[in-house]
């Protein structure tokens, strides 16, 4: 009895469907269908320098590289995939999706001497009422394809903060500047650290994580997302 064959007779009595469109999932298929997989509007921000992600920095905080995996629009595809990593508990998602991004900044080159991958962290009272980090889950994909360590400890947040939704631009800086650092300052030191996040808007939470990162001596930082939704 073959595996396809098996995969098939689970689905009739366990389907699994596409986290954008609902429809039920082929043997074949993964997370999201193949019709949902080709519309994602994919960025390719990876392989272009002075791209938007990178552009939202300048003048804030000193970047080697950024980059973004997909365009995030209200109500499309990629706010469904968020909302299911972030609020449904599929952690599954956030690894495939984080391949992907993984795939995309290791055939860029520009991330190449890129040590470490860390997620931009919760606080423990978030993490404990979440059960898991999204950005940590992301990253986890990222290092299957990028072959990098996901080093989860040394950048803590601080503070617990209000979510950063319906927030304007000041205010989300408001409200998560300062609010990081680093547990073990030394690991970091002359490493080039890729800060990873699941949605890039103003990017203030990644500057505010960029900041404590470079506290450490001669610390790089590049950070990545897998959406962007900058203007």
């Amino acid at each position: 009895m073959g595996a396809n064959f098996i995969n098939d007779l689970r689905g009739i009595f366990f389907p699994t469907s596409c986290c954008c469109c609902g429809d039920v999932l082929l043997s074949s298929e993964n997370q999201i269908c193949t019709a949902c997989s080709l519309g994602l509007p994919f960025t390719y921000f990876s392989s272009e320098k002075d791209n938007s992600v990178e552009n939202i920095f300048w003048g804030r905080v000193q970047i080697g590289a950024a980059t973004a995996l997909l365009y995030f629009s209200k109500k499309g595809g990629v706010q469904k995939i968020l909302h299911n990593i972030k609020y449904k508990d599929n952690k599954e998602l956030a690894v495939f999706m984080g391949r992907q991004l993984g795939a995309a900044i290791a055939e860029s080159h520009r991330f190449d001497d890129v040590d470490f991958l860390v997620p931009v962290p919760l606080h423990s009272k978030k993490l404990k009422k979440r059960g898991y980090n999204q950005s940590e889950e992301i990253a986890k994909g990222v290092a299957q394809n990028f072959g990098r360590q996901v080093c989860a400890n040394v950048l803590i947040r601080t503070e617990f903060t209000d979510t950063q939704t319906k927030k304007s631009r000041f205010n989300r800086w408001e409200n998560v500047h300062d609010k990081f650092s680093l547990a073990e300052p030394d690991t970091f030191a002359g490493k080039h650290i890729l800060i990873i996040d699941d949605v890039i808007t103003t990017g203030a939470t990644l500057e505010s994580c960029a900041n404590a990162v470079l506290q450490a001596n001669a610390a790089k930082v590049s950070v990545a997302g897998l959406a962007f939704a900058g203007h």
